[in-house]
């Protein structure tokens, strides 16, 4: 799952990078306004973090221009405004939700975790679909009535994207977006054939499907 961060500070937006890749997603970086312009003009997010103060301009403009092009992509606040009458602001141009610095990691980890559950329709922690349970907060797996088991960061990033878009045929070449930052070197293709293969051996070949010549796609029944 692939997440836009737009923050200025080098030191923050390296740490918090690196604590989202802990907790399981994927984030490209941005450091004004242009870049998260042209980021999210190329690529597919499934969330933004929004600093307001950047250097060529202001957080606000950007949230206002998204919103008026009508994407839905769930966007948090992160900034040191902390008045209420920022939040009121920052609310209305768009935001789904509002969190200042300083913050605790716990507190904004739940809080993307809660915008992802709100978009996808998920109630819980636990995604479940076609017998197969993901347990987000543990990132490990279960068939009915059997045991969990332990992902690695990439199986779990796999599956977790595949579960929240059910039967819908995705791309070699989109599956890799969503496993690997821009940042980090270009994958081989064949890598996702390696990660399917690995969840097929724990899930069976009916839930994760190939569409020949297309992709794969998770089946929800």
């Amino acid at each position: 799952m692939k997440l836009l961060l737009l923050e200025d500070d080098d030191l923050l937006a390296e740490s918090l990078a690196e604590s989202l890749k802990d907790n399981g997603y994927l984030v490209d970086l941005a450091a004004s306004l242009k870049a998260a312009k042209s980021l999210m003009a190329t690529e597919h997010y499934e969330l933004a973090i929004l600093d307001l103060g950047l250097p060529d301009g202001s957080g606000l403009d950007l949230l206002a221009q998204w919103r008026k092009q009508k994407r839905s992509t769930p966007i948090l606040i992160l900034t040191a405004r902390d008045t209420w009458e920022d939040k009121v602001i920052g609310l209305e141009t768009g935001a789904d939700d509002y969190l200042a610095k300083p913050f605790h990691e716990a507190e904004l980890m739940a809080r993307l975790k809660a915008l992802l559950r709100r978009q996808s329709g998920q109630l819980s922690q636990v995604v479940t679909l076609n017998g197969v349970s993901l347990d987000e907060a543990g990132q490990r797996v279960c068939l009915e009535g059997e045991t969990w088991r332990s992902l690695t960061a990439t199986e779990f990033r796999l599956l977790r994207y595949l579960m929240l878009h059910p039967d819908r045929i995705h791309s070699k070449e989109q599956l890799l977006e969503q496993l690997y930052a821009l940042e980090q070197d270009a994958a081989a293709p064949n890598l996702v054939e390696v990660y399917i293969a690995r969840l097929r051996r724990y899930l069976g070949k009916s839930i994760i499907q190939t569409r020949r010549g297309q992709g794969y796609f998770f089946a929800s029944h």
